[in-house]
C-alpha cells in the first residue's frame, strides 16, 4: 500500500482496542502507532496519507468523529512543530487521548513532545482520558 520510495516502516506498536472517542455511538476501535521514515516533507506526507486513506474507501468529508474505516494521522514528524489550518504537527491532542499515548509508549516512552516538554511516558502518566485501551497484540 505504501510506495517504498516515499515511505518506509521503521517500527510498529502493538495494536490495541479502543473506546471511541468523541461519538460513542459507535464500535470500538483498532489503533496503533507505525513510525515511518520518509524523505517526504509534511504536506507531501500528508497528500499520500490522503491517497492511502481514499484508496482504503474513507471518505474525506464526513462528520466529526463519524465512523471511517481508516484514520492516519500525522502525530509528530521528529521534534518539527507546525502549525496551519490544514495541518498541525505534533498533533495538537496527542496528550488528551490515552488510544494514541498507549501505543506511543511501546515505540518511544522517552521521546519528549516539542511543544509541551514532556516524555510520552509523563504525558501518559497526566493524561485524564479514561477510556479502555486493551491491547491484542
Amino acid at each position: 500500500m505504501l510506495d517504498p520510495g516515499k515511505i518506509s516502516e521503521i517500527r510498529e506498536s502493538f495494536i490495541y482496542e479502543t473506546e471511541p472517542w468523541g461519538a460513542r455511538e459507535q464500535r470500538n476501535f483498532l489503533n496503533q502507532v507505525i513510525e515511518y521514515s520518509t524523505l517526504l516533507e509534511p504536506f507531501e506526507l500528508l497528500e499520500e496519507i490522503h491517497r492511502i486513506e481514499t484508496k482504503c474507501g474513507r471518505k474525506l468529508l464526513r462528520a466529526k468523529y463519524a465512523p471511517r474505516p481508516i484514520d492516519i494521522d500525522i502525530l509528530f514528524y521528529n521534534d518539527r512543530i507546525l502549525t496551519t489550518e490544514r495541518l498541525k504537527i505534533p498533533h495538537p491532542l496527542i496528550h488528551m487521548r490515552k488510544f494514541v499515548l498507549v501505543p506511543m509508549l511501546d515505540l518511544a516512552p522517552e521521546f519528549r513532545h516539542p511543544v509541551l516538554g514532556k516524555t510520552i511516558a509523563q504525558l501518559l502518566t497526566l493524561c485524564e482520558d479514561n477510556m479502555k485501551v486493551v491491547r491484542l497484540s
